[in-house]
């Protein structure tokens, strides 16, 4: 069997004190190619990425978490990728898992793979994740398994892998530049029969890795419930 081409994509925002940590941990005897696009950092993350030898594309403004996954995945379909695999550059997601992560799509076990932080309740609160934000993925993510028809112990994973064929499939494009993009990705993935597995992930909250505000949060679980309630109708 030819070996699959899998690219790894870093959505980037302000990511130098804990890009080099995560590039550290990508197995590089796996990976045919690392692309960073930064969505119009203030620091030094491009530098830091050129550094590295990473192959950067730079928004000049900010496009928000959706629009800059929209990049991500075009630039590793244009550079034929078989699997693409997205990692956060904030040491949030161990990419020493990257392997495990896509196997079972190697396998053809899954069309899509995601990295779930919620084995148990006491390893997701233990690592730091904030309890509001524990019981809001819960609450979301029951509801979106009733609706889906899923049985996943997470949706709300930045550590996350594609088969192409989903990537070229899916109208990503047409999704929201916010980061609702995870769900609505996922939704109509599902919507088109691909397959969703998981592997449970370590759960790293810090100072230094990305997390959105209470505001935000709210806001992004009501457009979860409403790409739901679209689902809902257009079945």
């Amino acid at each position: 069997m030819k070996k699959p081409k899998i690219i790894v994509v870093m959505p980037a925002y302000n990511a130098e004190k804990t890009l080099k940590k995560t590039h550290k941990d990508i197995p590089k005897g796996l990976v045919s190619k690392i692309i960073l696009v930064d969505d119009g950092s203030h620091d030094k993350t491009i530098k830091i990425a050129e550094k590295l030898g990473i192959k950067t594309f730079v928004h000049p403004q900010n496009r928000g978490y959706g629009g800059n996954q929209k990049t991500c995945y075009t630039m590793a379909l244009n550079e034929g990728a078989d699997i693409v695999v997205m990692i956060h550059p904030d040491y949030q997601y161990d990419a020493t898992l990257t392997e495990e992560l896509v196997e079972p799509i190697i396998k053809g076990r899954f069309d899509i793979m995601l990295g779930s932080r919620i084995r148990t309740r006491k390893e997701a609160l233990e690592g730091g994740m904030p309890a509001w934000k524990y019981f809001a993925n819960r609450f979301l993510t029951i509801t979106q398994n009733i609706i889906l028809g899923q049985n996943l112990s997470e949706y709300h994973t930045g550590f996350r892998a594609f088969r192409k064929e989903v990537l070229k499939k899916v109208p990503f494009h047409r999704f929201s530049d916010d980061f609702v993009f995870d769900q609505e990705i996922l939704i109509s993935a599902i919507k088109k029969g691909y397959r969703v597995g998981e592997i449970a992930v370590p759960v790293r909250y810090f100072p230094d890795a990305s997390s959105i505000n209470f505001r935000r949060s709210v806001k992004y679980g009501l457009q979860t419930l409403f790409g739901l309630l679209k689902y809902i109708l257009m079945r």
